[in-house]
Formats: C-alpha cells, sequence, structure tokens
C-alpha cells in the first residue's frame, strides 16, 4: 500500500503540475495557455498573407499540440473571437446570440497584421524549445509588447485552483501603461464587447467581484429593451433564464421577442396592469440580467501559478517592454554592425584590388592567406578582425560584380547605416521615450485596423445589488394539518400565513425542540405544533417564550422566560433544559396558567394559579425557576395564545 501511496502522490502532483502550467492557466508573458500559443506559431509559419483554412490550421498545430483536434479548433475559435490575434472570414460564431461557429472546412483565418507588431518571434530574441517529439522547435513564451493577459482575458479551471480575468479595454490599457511608464497614476476597469453594466466597488483592482447588469431602454412603460447584455453573457442564456422565471411565476410578462444580431434587441412585453416600473426588479432578481462574478488574477510567472492585481501586471509589461526594445535594438545593431563590416570589406577588397593578389595563388590555403595579408595595411579601418568565414564570402563575389562595383552607392550605404547606428545608440539612453512612442503608435495602428476595439462598451457605475427576497412577493399560503404536517404543498388543514420562497422559518415541536429550515413543501412535525414563524432575527427577537415543563423523575414544575437571539439553519435546539417534559410553550408576554397536583395524603390545596408576567425574563441556557415542591398532574392555561395553537 505504501508503493501504492507513493506512486499516487507523485502522479497526483505531475498531474496537477500540468494541468496549472500547461492547460488552465495563462502565462503573465504573452497572456496565453500553451494551445493558444502553438496556433500562433502554426498561423507564423503558414503565413504567406492568404487565409488558410481553420481545419488546415488545426492540423498543423496538431505537431505541436499532442491533443484532438477538438480542443485546438475551440481554442482557435475563442481567439479569433478576441479579434486582436487572428483575423477570419466566415462564420465564426456570434458572442451577442450565442449562436455557435461553422466547421473547420468552411471558416479561414490568417495571422492578424498587428500580431506581428507586438508579439516577438524573433529566434535570437524568444526563447525556441523542441516540441513534444523533438522533430520541431515552439517558442517556450512569446515576448508580448503590450498586457495581453489583460486585453484578452482568461479562464481556467487546474487542480486546487483557477483564474478569471475579466478582458480590458484596448485603448485604456495602452494609456494606463503609458502612465506607467512615465510614473503617473492610473486606474483601469474591465470592459466586455457585448456592453452592460458594472459595478467595480467590490472588484479589489481584479481579485474581487463585479456585479454586472443588462441595459435597459425603458422609455414605454409597457415594453423593456434588452440594448446591451451583462458580462459573460449571450442572448440565448439569457433568454432561456427568463423563461425559468416566467414558468417559476417569478416575472409577469406577455410576451418576448429577440432581434439580436450583431447588438443586442431583446424585446420584452408586459401584460395588461404591468408596467415596467413594476418588473425591472424583478428581472434583476431571478433573471441573468445582473449577475456577480467573482474574479481572481492568477497567471503563471516564472514557470510558477502568482496571483497579481490588474495594476501589477501593468507595471510588468511596462518594465518587459523597455527590456524588449533594448534587446531589439541591440540585435539591430549587431546585424547593421555585421553588415558594416561586410561592406567595408567589400570596399577595400575590389577598391585596393586585393583580388589580383590571389590570381596567381595555386593552393586555397595561399589564396586564404594573400587576403589576410592584402587587409593588413588596412585594419584601422575594419569594424573588427576579418575571419575564415569573411574570406570565404569575398571569394565567392563573381567577376561581373567587380567590374560594375560602384563605389558611390557603397558609401551611400555605409553612410546610411552609420547614420542608424548613431541613432540607435540614442535610442538605447532613452528606453522609457521609446516604449511610450511605441505604445502611442500601437494605438494608431489600431485606430486604423480596428477602431471598435478602442471603444469603451461597457459603463462602469454603481448600484446596489437586487435582494431577491425584497422582491419576492409572499403568495404562497404556509398550512398545517391535522396529522402534523406542515408545508406549503399540505391540502387542507389550517393556513398558518403567506410566506415566499426564499423565507425561513423557525418551527417549535410538542417536545419543546425548535429549529429553523427553509419553507418546506410538506414536512412532519408532529401534532401539537407549538409555535412557527418567519424566522427573522428583528421578528424572533420580540417574541418572549414562556416554557412550563416538569421534572419526570420528581414531577416538580418549572417556568422559563426566555428569548431566541441566534440559531444555525438545519440544527435541532431544546427550550427546555435536557430531560424535562415540555407541558407548554406560549408566545404570549401576558396571560395566567393553573396547575393541578396530584391527589396525595395531606395534600390539601390541589390546584394553584399563576401570572406569567410575574416571572423574569431569564438567558435561553438557564435552568428556569421552580413552582412548586408539590408532583403535577397537569397545567392548563386560560385563553388562547395570540398565535396560531392553543
Amino acid at each position: 500500500m505504501a508503493f501504492v501511496k507513493n506512486l499516487f502522490d507523485k502522479n497526483f502532483i505531475e498531474y496537477a503540475s500540468y494541468v496549472i502550467r500547461d492547460r488552465a492557466i495563462p502565462d503573465l508573458e504573452d497572456g496565453l495557455k500553451p494551445v493558444q500559443r502553438r496556433i500562433m506559431h502554426t498561423l507564423f509559419e503558414v503565413d504567406d498573407g492568404y487565409f488558410q483554412k481553420v481545419s488546415f490550421v488545426v492540423g498543423r498545430t496538431m505537431k505541436y499540440h499532442p491533443h484532438g483536434d477538438a480542443s485546438i479548433y475551440g481554442a482557435l475559435v475563442n481567439l479569433a473571437n478576441k479579434e486582436i490575434f487572428i483575423e477570419k472570414q466566415g462564420n465564426f460564431g456570434n458572442k451577442f446570440t450565442g449562436d455557435g461557429p461553422s466547421a473547420g472546412r468552411y471558416i479561414e483565418c490568417r495571422i492578424h497584421p498587428l500580431a506581428k507588431d507586438f508579439l516577438v518571434t524573433n529566434p535570437k530574441i524568444t526563447h525556441y524549445v523542441p516540441n513534444y517529439d523533438g522533430r520541431d522547435i515552439e517558442p517556450e513564451v512569446y515576448r508580448a509588447k503590450i498586457p495581453l493577459t489583460l486585453i484578452m482575458g482568461a479562464e481556467g479551471i487546474a487542480v486546487g485552483m483557477s483564474t478569471k480575468i475579466l478582458p480590458y479595454n484596448l485603448k485604456e490599457v495602452l494609456d494606463a501603461e503609458i502612465k506607467c511608464l512615465k510614473g503617473e497614476k492610473f486606474k483601469i476597469y474591465p470592459d466586455s464587447a457585448t456592453g452592460g453594466l458594472i459595478d467595480v466597488s467590490n472588484y479589489n483592482d481584479g481579485n474581487g467581484k463585479i456585479v454586472t447588469r443588462a441595459k435597459f431602454d425603458t422609455t414605454d412603460d409597457k415594453k423593456i429593451v434588452i440594448t446591451e447584455l451583462p458580462v459573460d453573457t449571450n442572448a440565448k442564456d439569457l433568454l432561456q433564464s427568463i423563461d425559468n422565471a416566467y414558468r417559476a411565476g417569478k416575472i409577469k410578462i406577455s410576451s418576448v421577442d429577440n432581434f439580436t444580431t450583431d447588438h443586442c434587441c431583446i424585446e420584452i412585453k408586459l401584460p395588461r396592469g404591468v408596467y415596467t416600473k413594476d418588473v425591472i426588479d424583478s428581472l434583476y432578481a431571478y433573471t441573468d440580467c445582473e449577475k456577480t462574478i467573482a474574479c481572481q488574477m492568477l497567471v503563471i510567472k516564472d514557470n510558477m501559478p502568482v496571483a497579481m492585481t490588474a495594476t501589477q501586471i501593468i507595471g510588468f509589461y511596462s518594465q518587459k517592454l523597455t527590456g524588449i526594445i533594448k534587446d531589439e535594438l541591440e540585435f539591430e545593431r549587431g546585424t547593421l554592425m555585421d553588415k558594416l563590416h561586410i561592406r567595408t570589406l567589400e570596399r577595400i577588397f575590389i577598391e585596393e584590388r586585393i583580388y589580383k593578389a590571389i590570381e596567381t595563388k595555386k593552393t586555397q590555403e595561399d589564396v586564404v592567406k594573400a587576403v589576410y595579408e592584402g587587409f593588413e595595411p588596412f585594419k584601422a579601418e575594419l569594424v573588427r578582425e576579418i575571419s575564415d568565414d569573411d574570406v570565404e564570402h569575398l571569394l565567392q563575389i563573381p567577376i561581373r560584380r567587380i567590374s560594375l562595383y560602384d563605389i558611390n552607392k557603397n558609401r551611400e550605404e555605409v553612410a546610411a547605416i552609420n547614420a542608424r547606428l548613431k541613432e540607435i545608440a540614442g535610442l538605447l539612453k532613452n528606453l522609457v521615450g521609446c516604449a511610450i512612442d511605441y505604445l502611442g503608435s500601437m494605438l494608431e495602428k489600431f485606430k486604423k485596423f480596428s477602431p471598435q476595439m478602442l471603444r469603451r462598451k461597457t459603463t462602469v457605475t454603481s448600484f446596489s445589488a437586487v435582494d431577491v427576497k425584497s422582491v419576492a412577493k409572499s403568495d404562497q399560503s404556509l398550512r398545517y394539518d391535522e396529522k402534523g404536517y406542515l408545508g406549503i404543498n399540505v391540502s387542507g388543514g389550517q393556513e398558518i400565513k403567506k410566506v415566499s420562497p426564499y423565507d425561513r422559518i423557525l418551527v417549535m415541536r410538542k417536545t419543546g425542540m425548535y429549529s429553523v429550515c427553509d419553507v418546506p413543501q410538506k414536512m412532519f412535525v408532529d401534532k401539537g405544533m407549538w409555535f412557527c414563524e418567519i424566522a427573522e432575527k428583528e421578528i424572533i427577537s420580540k417574541v418572549l417564550f414562556t416554557v412550563i415543563f416538569r421534572d419526570p423523575k420528581t414531577k416538580y414544575c418549572f417556568i422559563k422566560r426566555t428569548r431566541i437571539p441566534s440559531w444555525i439553519l438545519n440544527r435541532d435546539y431544546f427550550i427546555a433544559p435536557d430531560g424535562m417534559e415540555v407541558l407548554h410553550v406560549d408566545a404570549r408576554e401576558k396571560f395566567t396558567f393553573t396547575l393541578y397536583y396530584e391527589k396525595k395524603p395531606r395534600v390539601k390545596v390541589l390546584e394553584e394559579s399563576f401570572k406569567a408576567q410575574s416571572f423574569e425574563e431569564k438567558g435561553l441556557k438557564t435552568l428556569g425557576i421552580r413552582l412548586c415542591t408539590k408532583e403535577v398532574e397537569s397545567v392548563k392555561v386560560d385563553g388562547t395564545q395570540m398565535e396560531l395553537f392553543k
């Protein structure tokens, strides 16, 4: 068993780590999960400017992602609908209506032109690793220049943890990053493509919750038009929730018409005598027109799951952007230096006729040596030391190119290279300014290619969540019959009171045991129930209970007047001390009761009357006050309770 336990523990840890890092949680660097990153890598590989069949892209991605095509297809469609990574052609589904996409053979996609700008694919800058079978290489993680983690959003459930990152507005995120680079304060909030209203008072910078609502047009008193959907909701799901609420009798409507296409338009018509002001709160309370969404910004950072805030993510990307720009500039400088070196070698090789010195050489060694010797007088003009590769390059220059060599053109090219190198040197001294300029240029590019992505769609406002209890109508009859059954589905018997499905009730049974429970459909509580009331503390706390009980051994009688200050749902309590026999429970402030004693020799007084109000109120856990030292046979209470039962 020890072996099995160790094997299980090892496999579980490995599985948990795999799900966290390779399946469910996005990486902070590029905001992508592994399957999404592999899709992007495939699109970069097959990019030729034309649209590709989605089924073709899915098939190519499978050599990097060892899973079924269905999961890759779903991830590709979801990624394409973010409208920032992939250009799409065909039916990719509708985020407003909830309709699904067409099959992969009918739809096409290609890499978004701007994705080439903010995702660094240069192998000299981005680290590539072998794929799962070692036949190809794939990026370990892309280096992203903009905060894709926030722009895209993410959702995933791993082993023991989960992430829920709502998407943010592209313009607001880039503006926030610019402010961060300038050292200015900023605040950002989520933005959904479907619009709606959000209350961010408890958002806690990405690790709290939001309350989201649909946006209503109530200009017509007899019609409600839903013009914007809540966050994470589509028209299909919203209509289903409205239908469920209507069937359950929670809302009164006449008809619902759905005209949603590329924007939400749901018309709710009301019956006679019902107006918009009567229905709005019910729609928020009983349907998905109002939702509460809990958020958790969990990401993979340095190969470990880390909880971060939106502000921290913006700060992370700001630092990373300057680092990426530095690496790109240094790479460009290195490339230009190599190019300058080659152009200088070519000029000297041709202008100084070094190639003439090799015409008489008979061996390769002598040729190479002659080239090296030919450059000895010109070492001061070289960018770096000449190498064997450089010599090989010079020896491969065609005669035609030598004869047509334009020295002026070479000098112009060298001058342009030197000018750019000087510019790069200046840029490296002001990386923060370069980063700000880059973000500004990206905003301009998005304004040109995808202006709709810059417009905020969700309205940030403040409102209180609708309490279902406050909206629910107490129109269900709670009944109690002679067989001892209590509930809203009890036929016959006595109606105790009107309740709503969200009420809770306190029931005190014949034994003196009481409990608080949800309104029952049909529950056996025994005959002779003492008390039943809606279990709200402001109601129950006002009730002064008087319990008369008897010790079964001595038959002495006791009284206790007390209140019930608190309780735990569905837990049984006893109002009398343990082992005592409850004779009567009353909820009246004042009443008179009579004790009848057992007939025994020397007992002349066989009955005695008391006033309940004569006794002090005690705590719930007290033992009570002894009424007599005689054996009590029974008790009789004068009058009737103000409650429902004698």
